[in-house]
């Protein structure tokens, strides 16, 4: 089967166009009476930040953004991911420019998924690119048009994203990658997502580990009618797993955080067992923070009451080329909180309990450095470094926001997230930062507020934080939608930089 996957792996093509924008650029008002029905108002007045800041929109109707990066010149890149979840309508993959002239173009990508990350340097845009069954880190040059594949071989196809690609102190390259499986065993909760399009993918662990022989059961969606089949860990779809089975660990794993040199070579893993590595920091001393979201309480291997969570990645302090064995951060048996899945305390209240899948697992790596509520799901997230922005050495975090009642059946989880806290490390304490005035987004109660914080971003000077806005996704007990055009960039700066 190892085989198969890997004869699926294919080269992203890039087709790549410059094309004038006619988009919405907003400029210190409120913007009333968008052309868009699910979100056809923006307003900063409806977003509450610290005394002595102020916020505005910069841009507005993008579709699925997913990161932002700048150049020195003050350029602003975007991400916007594309149509590779559920959405409406279909959107391509791209990269929105907008230069400082408030010119905007884009550059289009033919690629299944698209850019998850970026990160400008030296003229270059790094991006980590979900689609198929890897994920890719490229670089693309902004003066001839050249696009490089720098790494191209991470398990991927399933559920969870790249992180990164981010640059240290040191000039090295750190990036990470997500776990295909949702709840540690593929299972059919996301056959639309993942399993249709994907049927070979799987988890691939960072060091040699035993299984327990314990197997997920499930209904197998691929049949015309009701099948039970029965799944193991590290494994495809409908393959299940022996008691004292050894899987061979791998360089190139996922549920992982490497580093290595800007042009992708010396990859060394830093650490596994991360199961959405999707937000990345270092601080000005090169200590990397990841962070991390919870398991799910639903489906067949469904986990209760599990902390979004912030991890400090050790290993990322030792000497380039020296790091051996990578650390194990729980993945995919233990809970943010340090508990294994099995713990009373993560019994869930609906779906099938979990079970260990690993036998004498790795020392755990932990504890985390910040535990947050569960299914707030923090993602992009960067350093103040500027003590003219204030708050300098702490961490700001954008939250998506919970995806209940599809993730959890408690009411209390409905408002999780939703806004951008300020992380102190070293205290593993938090603060709100920026949020609407009355908790959860905006759509759900007609304010022209903050929908679902994807990635919060410093400018190059440190004054001003930009906070990129994923925009409108409805949910269901049984679906999730995100709807184009409803995404908004948002700065915000300090009331005596203002002007700047």
């Amino acid at each position: 089967m190892a085989t198969d996957y890997k004869t699926l792996r294919k080269n992203t093509g890039f087709s790549i166009s410059k094309t004038a924008l006619k988009t919405e650029n907003a400029t210190r008002q409120a913007l009333h009476n968008l052309p868009i029905p699910a979100r056809p108002k923006v307003d900063a007045a409806d977003v509450v930040v610290p005394e002595g800041y102020v916020v505005e929109p910069v841009m507005v109707g993008l579709s699925f953004p997913t990161d932002v990066t700048f150049s020195d010149d003050g350029t602003i890149f975007v991400s916007e991911g594309g149509s590779s979840w559920p959405t409406r309508p279909y959107m391509p993959a791209r990269v929105i420019v907008r230069h400082p002239s408030g010119e905007t173009e884009s550059i289009a990508m033919n690629i299944q998924a698209g850019p998850r990350g970026i990160t400008w340097r030296d003229g270059e845009l790094y991006m980590a690119l979900k689609g198929g069954y890897h994920m890719q880190v490229v670089k693309y040059n902004l003066s001839t048009g050249e696009l490089k594949v720098l790494i191209d071989q991470l398990p991927s196809g399933g559920w969870h994203e790249p992180g990164g690609p981010i640059f240290g102190p040191d000039g090295l390259m750190y990036f990470g990658n997500g776990s295909v499986t949702q709840q540690g065993v593929a299972l059919p909760a996301g056959f639309t997502v993942d399993l249709a399009k994907h049927p070979f993918a799987y988890d691939v662990p960072g060091q040699d580990v035993t299984l327990t022989g314990n197997n997920v059961r499930s209904r197998d969606p691929r049949l015309p009618y009701p099948f039970m089949i029965e799944t193991g860990a590290f494994k495809p779809f409908g393959i299940p797993a022996k008691k004292g089975e050894v899987i061979k660990g791998e360089l190139f794993c996922n549920s992982a955080v490497w580093r290595s040199r800007p042009d992708g070579t010396d990859v060394e893993l830093l650490a596994w067992g991360i199961r959405n590595p999707f937000g990345m920091a270092l601080n000005e001393a090169g200590e990397l923070y990841v962070a991390d979201n919870d398991f799910e309480e639903k489906g067949e291997r469904a986990i209760a009451n599990d902390p979004d969570r912030i991890w400090h990645i050790r290993k990322a302090r030792e000497p380039f080329g020296s790091v051996k064995e990578p650390d194990w951060y729980g993945f995919p048996d233990i809970c943010g909180d340090g508990l294994p899945v099995n713990h009373e305390k993560h019994l869930p209240s609906r779906g099938k309990a979990a079970e260990l899948l690993i036998e004498n697992p790795p020392k755990w790596a932990g504890p985390a450095v910040f535990l947050e509520q569960p299914h707030s799901c923090m993602c992009r997230m960067d350093f103040s470094r500027s003590d003219a922005f204030g708050f300098k050495g702490e961490l700001f975090v954008a939250e998506w926001g919970s995806l209940a009642p599809l993730n959890s059946p408690h009411p209390e989880d409905l408002t999780h997230g939703f806004r951008v806290i300020r992380v102190d490390v070293e205290k593993g304490t938090a603060e709100p930062f920026m949020h609407n005035r009355k908790m959860g987004p905006a759509s759900t109660y007609g304010s022209g507020g903050i929908e679902r914080p994807v990635s919060c971003k410093f400018s190059p000077d440190g004054k001003s934080l930009y906070v990129l806005d994923f925009g409108v996704a409805t949910v269901t007990p049984g679906n999730m939608m995100a709807l184009a055009h409803t995404g908004v960039l948002w700065k915000i700066t300090r009331k005596e930089d203002n002007n700047g």
